[in-house]
């Protein structure tokens, strides 16, 4: 990683507090960052970030309580944008790394990787490369799958929350109250939102939305 500058922070987001302690002096001995917050879950992921500059790094738990998938990490994306964000996951099978990559990910680590593991993905992307862990092979028929991670990924932080208010059976005149914007407008993210997903309805949305969910991205199994 580049030297630290004064408002360099990053973020680690685990609800396993052992776990979450050990990557905290990981990172605090393998790169310059040294001021570093934690969060169990999204929401107080989310709330950490709306309240402090954008971090330097992130990095993330797939698991969380609050988000299922890889619905977090698009979320994520969407809040941050270019801020590199390093998953860090028990869920390591080829086809997962293959999609948290193509939603946005700069890198991946097994969380049983050793610490140079864990070094020489900081490096990697502190040198604006994409880590991908030892042994990873790319999965060459999730296509489909993977191309509705990108599409996913391409949504801005509003739309992202939109499409999850959509999800949760909400009408353009409920969402616009909620989100305290005109319903216009939310008219306007939904157009753009189906557009970017290639659908041409609100139920192909959702569906699409639940292409981010582990059961649908890893392969299925006998």
């Amino acid at each position: 990683m580049s030297q630290e500058k004064t408002s360099d922070w990053a973020l680690i987001i685990d609800d396993h507090p052992l776990f979450c302690d050990a990557l905290e002096l990981t990172l605090r001995a393998v790169s310059s960052l040294q001021n570093i917050a934690t969060a169990d879950c999204m929401a107080s992921a989310m709330d950490t970030i709306s309240a402090r500059s954008k971090p330097s790094l992130i990095v993330l738990d797939l698991n969380l309580p609050d988000v299922s998938g890889l619905d977090g990490l698009v979320k994520l994306k969407a809040a941050v944008g270019p801020c590199p964000i390093i998953v860090v996951s028990s869920m390591c099978e080829n086809a997962m790394i293959s999609a948290a990559l193509h939603a946005g990910a700069s890198g991946f680590v097994p969380k049983h990787s050793r610490r140079a593991v864990f070094k020489e993905a900081l490096q990697a992307v502190g040198n604006h490369e994409v880590y991908k862990p030892p042994g990873y092979v790319e999965t060459p028929d999730m296509d489909d799958k993977l191309d509705t991670v990108e599409r996913l990924a391409s949504l801005t932080r509003q739309q992202t929350c939109i499409l999850e208010l959509i999800c949760e059976g909400k009408l353009n005149k409920q969402i616009a109250y909620e989100l305290s914007i005109a319903e216009t407008t939310v008219k306007a993210h939904v157009t753009a939102i189906m557009r970017k997903l290639g659908v041409q309805s609100r139920t192909q949305a959702v569906l699409v939305a639940q292409q981010a969910k582990f059961s649908s991205v890893l392969p299925e199994t006998e």
